[in-house]
């Protein structure tokens, strides 16, 4: 193989004092332990040639890969967490209500605090993306395109405006400096350099084969799709905010398939057509990524090692 710049198929995740990447045939997350030194875990995928056909089919891998990125990434992020506990904080004296669950629930405390975690997340997305959206577009409720166009812009703002105030944040945007580790270190790989401190902090922390992109070009592009549901408008007002909720859970599916394979185009090819579409998620990268340090480069570097195949031919696109 040359020396030019091919697209890898390698993504990844940042995650509380680590990185998680994904590869062809193995994925590996590298955190960062309280005593200096770097914790490696590996495991086998199966996302190349013998992957299943739901994971290889067009506009349906998308979902299925998505479904299998979020519950991966979710518990890659809980373990990173774990292991950033020491032995004084796990001696830590406990309140009487914490002590009270513990005996409670045991081993499976934390599985149940998750489970909240996530339910309080689902519901405040429901009423950050769907609510408000519908409340502030009731006039126009009528004008299905109007309706449409101005839930999608509002939805985009309140995305942007989140990730601006938690790049705010001490602990997030220490994340986001692993997120930029990320991006860096695929990019070095993609150049063919060794992967090396110096040679990765040469590289650029913008990616456009990145989740933040892909959550973009999801919005964009139900703000399309989403044009083409009914009104509803000879039911009434319950009924027609139930059918309009029910048909856009029904085309979900299929606007993640139509983001994800946008994605992985713009992952693979440089052309007018995917620079167009992978601008605004770039920009937005701005906000997700930050400058890495050294050793968090150094974190990147052990977790994309483990995922780099034999036969490079095989992470090629």
């Amino acid at each position: 193989m040359g020396k030019e710049v091919y697209k890898s198929k390698i993504g990844g995740q940042a995650l509380i004092e680590g990185i998680m990447m994904k590869g062809v045939y193995k994925s590996a997350m590298a955190c960062r332990l309280p005593d200096g030194t770097i914790d490696l875990e590996t495991w086998d995928e199966n996302n190349g040639k013998n992957a299943p056909w739901y994971k290889k089919t067009p506009f349906i891998r998308g979902s299925f890969n998505f479904i299998s990125s979020l519950v991966t990434g979710y518990k890659c992020l809980m373990k990173s967490a774990e292991k950033q506990m020491t032995e004084e904080d796990e001696e830590e004296e406990m309140t009487k209500f914490e002590k009270w669950l513990t005996d409670k629930f045991g081993e499976q405390l934390m599985g149940i605090l998750s489970a909240v975690a996530m339910v309080i997340g689902v519901v405040l997305s429901l009423f950050l993306f769907k609510f408000i959206p519908t409340l502030v577009t009731k006039p126009v409720e009528h004008l299905t395109i109007l309706r449409t166009a101005i839930e999608g812009i509002i939805k985009i703002i309140i995305f942007i405006g989140y990730l601006a105030l938690t790049s705010k944040m001490k602990d997030i945007r220490r994340t986001y400096e692993y997120h930029g580790a990320e991006h860096k270190t695929i990019a070095c790989l993609e150049a063919h350099e060794e992967l090396t401190v110096e040679n990765v902090k040469k590289q650029s922390r913008f990616h456009p084969r990145c989740g933040t992109s892909f959550i973009f070009i999801t919005l964009f592009t139900s703000i399309f799709v989403f044009c083409f549901i009914p009104s509803f408008s000879s039911y009434g007002k319950i009924a027609r905010i139930f059918l309009r909720l029910l048909v856009q859970l029904i085309l979900l599916p299929f606007i993640i398939g139509i983001a994800y394979e946008l994605i992985r185009l713009a992952g693979r090819k440089n052309n007018t057509f995917t620079r167009i579409i992978s601008a605004p998620g770039l920009k937005i990268q701005r906000l997700t990524t930050r400058e890495p340090d050294d050793s968090q480069i150094e974190v990147a570097i052990s977790a994309i090692k483990p995922c780099i195949p034999e036969n490079m031919e095989d992470d090629i696109w």
